[in-house]
């Protein structure tokens, strides 16, 4: 986003014409910034064969996978709904990584019968793989290496008490069972989290992998996740991409030669890719002065957003209708009948009703974990791509509501 001429544009496209033409609120979505960080991402690796799985759940519209497959991202699924979308627009079986979580074990042969490459998480769903499948279908190992990492508890999953991964304190578990069944693994995978900003986390968690390797021969890749940071705020620190490709690299060349074959190197942003790339632009429907603070009330809320309210997030927010006026403190909240902040005490150019803003890093976790509560619509979704708009998907309406629901006869 750009402030050109007094103006807030995306590629040459003015945002407040983009909330014109489709209304508020509206996700928008820079299609550049997507392509370019997963080229950053191509780049930091360029020493290793690295194999990108884009994290679905983070943004799981079918024209984003799509501008994503197009420019050389696999898929990273947590459930066989993810998977199949992907499928549903040309993506291979072979490039889908399916890593779900506490599912039925009928999802898992789902994930075989769509020839999926499927990694497993806990020992119960390794023994019923093991006995239907055997050595008839390889699998990957999902692992918990105790590392509490990332932004907060809330999003750490390696830690101890997390419900993600098989502890590697189970590894002699894991052994009798693939002994027993003649499980043919393929993959190990470790994620740890979100928002990790050191270096020397992403190696840690490398050489666990690394230490338990030489126990499984038929292995094809080595997955560290994702977790990397960017930029939700000036002065953030983030992961440094290169400082990580140049050290994980090396150490996973020595690694492989030491295995006594190349491996592919996988990773799975989500944020990563797509965070910085996508705006929530909503309108001021109200401002409310009170004693203690003055409320700019807008058409959104957490039933859009709901990252600020779950996990304590921030996301700047820009009033692009009044670019030049003088700032003031003002509370952003929601239309939902919750406490619903999307900014607490926020420095913004003065915000009068009607103005447009602009709720930066909304492109992850954003529309993905949007709901109907209070019986809310949620908005569409528009991608700006090589200087034009597209609406990848409508906004909701009463139909959309009621669709599934049936009135009793009582």
């Amino acid at each position: 986003m750009e402030l050109i001429d007094g103006k807030y544009s995306v590629q040459g496209i003015e945002l407040a014409s983009v909330a014109q033409m489709f209304g508020t609120p509206v996700y928008v979505y820079d299609g550049n910034k997507i392509v370019s960080q997963l080229q950053n991402l191509k780049n930091a690796f360029s020493e290793n064969p690295l194999k990108i799985k884009f994290a679905v759940k983070a943004l799981s519209n079918v024209s984003i996978v799509k501008l994503l497959h197009q420019h050389g991202a696999g898929i990273d699924a947590v459930s066989i709904n993810e998977a199949k979308l992907a499928l549903g627009i040309g993506v291979k079986n072979s490039d889908i990584n399916y890593t779900p979580n506490c599912v039925d074990f009928s999802e898992i042969e789902e994930g075989v019968e769509l020839g999926l490459c499927v990694n497993l998480d806990n020992l119960s769903m390794l023994e019923k793989f093991g006995k239907k499948y055997g050595s008839n279908y390889p699998c990957g190992l999902r692992l918990n290496p105790h590392i509490m990492a990332g932004g907060n508890y809330k999003i750490s999953t390696g830690h101890s008490n997390s419900k993600f991964g098989i502890s590697i304190y189970q590894l002699p578990d894991v052994m009798r069972l693939i002994n027993q069944y003649k499980i043919v693994v393929n993959g190990l995978h470790i994620h740890t989290g979100s928002e990790i900003t050191e270096t020397d986390v992403f190696l840690k968690m490398a050489e666990i992998l690394f230490g338990i390797a030489s126990d499984f021969p038929s292995l094809q890749f080595i997955d560290i996740g994702s977790g990397f940071k960017v930029a939700y705020k000036e002065g953030d620190h983030v992961t440094n991409m290169y400082d990580l490709g140049l050290k994980l690299g090396k150490s996973f060349k020595e690694f492989y030669h030491r295995y006594g074959k190349q491996l592919e190197l996988w990773v799975e942003p989500g944020k990563y890719l797509v965070s910085e790339a996508g705006y929530l632009l909503v309108n001021v429907n109200v401002v409310k002065p009170t004693p203690s603070v003055t409320f700019a009330g807008v058409d959104s809320g957490l039933n859009h957003l709901i990252r600020p309210m779950m996990y304590d997030a921030y996301h700047e927010i820009v009033n692009i209708s009044n670019p030049t006026g003088s700032q003031k403190i003002y509370t952003v909240v929601g239309t939902i009948c919750e406490t619903d902040t999307l900014g607490a005490d926020r420095k913004l150019n003065e915000v009068r009703e009607g103005d447009l803003l602009a709720i930066k890093n909304a492109g992850a976790y954003g529309y993905s974990m949007a709901s109907n509560y209070n019986s809310r619509f949620r908005p569409p979704e528009v991608l700006i791509w090589k200087g034009q708009t597209h609406l990848i998907r409508k906004r909701e309406t009463l139909d959309d509501l009621l669709r599934n629901q049936v009135v009793a006869e009582i």
